[in-house]
This record gives C-alpha cells, sequence and structure tokens, in this order.
C-alpha cells in the first residue's frame, strides 16, 4: 500500500490539484460574471435572462473541461474512462438515458432565453393558479421562481417549458385590477359608484390607461358599473388600472379598507354572502 501511494502521489496530487484548481476558477468566474450581471442591468436596463443562464453556462463548461483535464492527466484513469466507455455497451446506453433529462433541461433553457416566454423578475402564474411567484434565476437545468412567501420553487426546464404560464409581466406591464363589493339591496347605488370612484382616483398608484381619444370622448378614468343584483345584494365593479401586478395588489388591498370607512360612515351596509373572490386581477 505505501508502495502505490510512493508510486503514485505525484499523479494523485496532480487530479486533486486539477479539481481544485477547477473549483476555484469557476467560482471566481461565478463571482465575476454576477458582478458584471449588476453593473450591466444597471446600466444597459437590458433583460438580464441572458446574463445569468449565460453564467451558468460558463460554470458548466469550466467544470467539463477541468475534470475531462483531471482524468486525461492521470494515464490509469484514463485508460479505463477509455475502456469503459469502449467496451461497456450497457454502461453507455445507461449513461445515454440518464443524460437524456439533463439534455432535455439545457435545451428548454436555450428555448426559453431564445424565445422569452419570461425574463427575470417577471410574475408567473402556473400549474391552475396553484404556483405563483417571481422569477428569480433559470440555470442550465432548472428555473427558480421566488413565491410571495419567500418560498423558492424549483421547476425543471423542460417542465416549465410546456407549462401554459400565465405571465403578468409579459409585453406590457400594465394590468387592470378588478375590484368587486356587494351592497345591501337598499344602498344608494349612486353613493355607491361615487364612493368606489373617489377611492380608486385619487390612489397614488393608480395609471391613467387612456387614449387621447377616449379622454376627448370624455371616458371616466375610473369605470365603475353594477354588474349583478342578486338575492344577496348588488354587486359593483370599479376597473383600476396599474402599472403592474403588485401595484395592482396594493390598491385591491387599500380600497378594501377605505371604501369600507367610507361605507360605515354613509350607512351602507355590506350583507353575508357566500365566499367568493371579491377582487380579480386580470392582464390585460
Amino acid at each position: 500500500m505505501n508502495e502505490f501511494f510512493r508510486t503514485h502521489f505525484g499523479l494523485v496530487v496532480t487530479f486533486l490539484g486539477i479539481l481544485l484548481a477547477t473549483s476555484i476558477v469557476a467560482y471566481i468566474m461565478d463571482r465575476v460574471s454576477k458582478r458584471f450581471i449588476e453593473k450591466a442591468i444597471k446600466l444597459i436596463k437590458g433583460d438580464p435572462i441572458h446574463y445569468h443562464f449565460l453564467r451558468h453556462f460558463l460554470s458548466g463548461v469550466i467544470y467539463v473541461i477541468g475534470i475531462s483535464w483531471a482524468i486525461a492527466s492521470v494515464p490509469s484513469l484514463k485508460a479505463i474512462a477509455t475502456s469503459l466507455l469502449g467496451a461497456a455497451g450497457i454502461l453507455a446506453v445507461a449513461i445515454g438515458l440518464a443524460s437524456q433529462n439533463a439534455l432535455s433541461n439545457i435545451v428548454s433553457g436555450i428555448f426559453i432565453v431564445i424565445f422569452k416566454p419570461f425574463s427575470i423578475n417577471d410574475r408567473l402564474r402556473l400549474r391552475d393558479n396553484k404556483l405563483s411567484g417571481q422569477v428569480e434565476d433559470i440555470t442550465l437545468r432548472h428555473t427558480i421562481i421566488r413565491d410571495f412567501e419567500n418560498r423558492r420553487i424549483i421547476i425543471p426546464n423542460s417542465v416549465i417549458n410546456q407549462e401554459i404560464i400565465i405571465n403578468a409581466d409579459f409585453a406590457d406591464d400594465k394590468i387592470c385590477a378588478w375590484f368587486e363589493i356587494t351592497v345591501d339591496v337598499k344602498s344608494d347605488i349612486d353613493l355607491v359608484k361615487s364612493i368606489l370612484f373617489d377611492e380608486a382616483i385619487k390612489h397614488p398608484l393608480r395609471c391613467d390607461n387612456r387614449t387621447p381619444e377616449d379622454i376627448e370622448k370624455g371616458k371616466p378614468a375610473i369605470l365603475v358599473r353594477v354588474i349583478r343584483i342578486d338575492e344577496y345584494g348588488i354587486r359593483v365593479r370599479a376597473w383600476v388600472w396599474a402599472k403592474n401586478s403588485a401595484d395592482a395588489f396594493v390598491i385591491s388591498c387599500d380600497m378594501f379598507e377605505s371604501v369600507k370607512k367610507r361605507f360605515d360612515q354613509a350607512g351602507i351596509s355590506i350583507p353575508q354572502v357566500p365566499p367568493i373572490k371579491a377582487s380579480k386581477i386580470e392582464e390585460v
């Protein structure tokens, strides 16, 4: 045993040294590229998805080159690797089958970067709205989504590439928040509509989505309409535009509070109704 270590000590040191150097180079490259991406995003304000994917791709290339170099530097390992790949057909088939998923994820990641159904910081909803969050990163294998409870959802690229995705930030970030509320059938409907309009129009996060033609024709900045009258009461909806889904959510929350206070002052009651979605945010 001692004779073996004395004979192969130099090869072992070389092998481990190359692996260590590979890890160091990959780490330095990853840190440098991360800082470059942060500076590039601030300067050009472009889509960071290309930079993030390229960063992970370069790390993968460095590891592949380093490991291959380490194996090639040790003749015995090189001979073993060559014999295994050349003679063991079953092993080659197993490796090929095992690599299909990895290759599929890489190719799907490339397609995502090229066609860009979503980008970094986009807000996504998928799997029948059971999963939602903000895209944080895309690697060679998977896409990382941070949900609104600050948990990370790890989805393989091949899976998310085949998902039906609702992207609130695709093409146009503006979004329309449906603010809906039900009031008693005996309520003054004109007063109810006036309160919803007033609370929506004065919200600082609201944006005006009207075209110059709409303004010229006198179209109101906030549209408020009665959408239903049934045994539970009168349901009224206000269409409120915001620059993105995050602002739309804040507007809806703030309006529930401010409208409830105004209703209390005006003596407008909200009847007990079955549980339904009182506010809906839709991409437009």
